[in-house]
């Protein structure tokens, strides 16, 4: 298919997904190689019943999508010698060791809870196989909140990650809020907060500048609102809903704002082994590494989710049958998925309906965004898959 005829059947499908009943109010999607954005695209509207179209320089909040730049900010740690993979968290953060593993809710309904076997190692919490959950992902975690008075973490605060372990250290896949916990590391190593720390190693030498933990004056004007769609799916838009700016804490697994190009610079420096365009970020055996199923070894897959607060999220997975890992930060197809990316592919996605994907194999990625709760709507992820469906068909 010529390029011509792609950017009609992806500018169809945005076209689809804004205008059918029942769609999604808005959405940017952009694909890239290794080279340059070769799609950029921008249907509907910023906020239902307000006259804000959608523009490609829209600002989302990028919610999980934040947590593959955490990681590589934990890797260049790694490749500096001043953290190890294999060593225990509490190391660098020692507060990580004062969170027990839940053993039961007694009579009366409060949580008992004992000591992990071992300790969470840095690897745990790159692999989400520390025990660590999301009050939204799972009823026992959100059972303990709620009996311990623990935040949630859309507050952006340290008390909401001290929560507890679901099960033992390297039990099992559990994602949660071990990205965050990774964030601290960060921040602890090189005495800054998170957010200056992407800025100086990750924004600087990718030209990114419409991202940050908190909103410039220009990216607040083009922020797009998140909607909440009911049970009957129905839409209805929510402009007070927005993370804290400044927030208390840079949150590693899902504080970031920012446009889709900007993203789209980060995942062409993954595209292109670690190099960007003012300068190198990561080494290329480093991405490489990034990029490697860290669950096979350890006989674990990564697969569904459950929710615990509907609003938050359906419960749901991604390509439910095709065997998924876990590499430094992103799920992996363990073969090729029925949309076209082939086996050992990356991607992953955020709360409000943000997905992306990194094809190393093909020298392709690409990021569909909407903003809606709850999480795997029903317009917007189906959208995303016929995104990438049409990309790898029209080449």
């Amino acid at each position: 298919m010529t390029q011509a005829r792609t950017t009609t059947a992806l500018d169809a499908v945005l076209a689809q997904t804004t205008q059918r009943r029942g769609g999604a109010p808005g959405v940017v999607a952009m694909a890239t190689d290794r080279d340059g954005n070769f799609y950029e695209g921008a249907a509907g509207t910023r906020e239902l019943g307000r006259d804000a179209p959608m523009t490609t320089d829209s600002v989302f909040a990028l919610f999980s999508t934040t947590k593959a730049l955490t990681a590589t900010c934990v890797m260049q740690l790694v490749e500096e010698g001043r953290i190890r993979l294999d060593e225990p968290a509490g190391k660098y953060v020692p507060e990580i060791d004062q969170i027990q593993v839940l053993d039961g809710f007694d009579a009366s309904g409060l949580p008992r809870t004992r000591a992990p076997r071992r300790p969470i190692t840095v690897n745990d919490l790159m692999l989400h196989t520390s025990g660590l959950c999301y009050e939204f992902f799972s009823a026992d975690d959100l059972r303990f909140r709620n009996a311990r008075n623990i935040p949630s973490v859309v507050g952006c605060s340290f008390d909401a990650i001290r929560s507890v372990l679901l099960h033992e250290p390297g039990q099992a896949w559990t994602y949660g809020v071990n990205i965050d916990w990774l964030g601290r590391i960060v921040e602890a190593q090189r005495g800054k907060r998170l957010g200056a720390v992407m800025s100086e190693r990750i924004f600087g030498p990718l030209g990114m500048q419409d991202i940050g933990f908190g909103l410039s004056e220009s990216m607040r004007g083009r922020r797009v609102t998140i909607h909440d769609r009911a049970e009957d799916g129905q839409l209805t838009p929510l402009p007070e809903l927005v993370l804290p700016d400044p927030p208390p804490m840079d949150m590693g697994g899902h504080g970031l704002y920012g446009t889709v190009g900007e993203y789209m610079k980060f995942i062409r420096m993954v595209l292109n082994n670690g190099d960007g365009p003012h300068g190198r970020v990561l080494q290329a055996k480093t991405v490489e590494a990034m990029g490697t199923d860290g669950l096979a070894a350890m006989g674990l897959s990564a697969g569904g989710w459950t929710t615990s607060i509907p609003a938050f999220s359906n419960s749901g997975e991604f390509f439910a049958g095709t065997p998924k890992g876990w590499a430094y930060s992103f799920m992996t197809n363990r073969e090729r998925t029925p949309s076209g990316r082939p086996a050992n592919s990356l991607m992953w996605a955020g709360l409000a309906n943000c997905f992306y994907w990194i094809d190393r194999t093909s020298g392709i990625g690409g990021y569909w965004a909407t903003q809606i709760l709850p999480f795997q709507d029903a317009a917007s992820y189906p959208g995303f898959v016929e995104f990438e469906s049409a990309i790898y068909h029209g080449r």
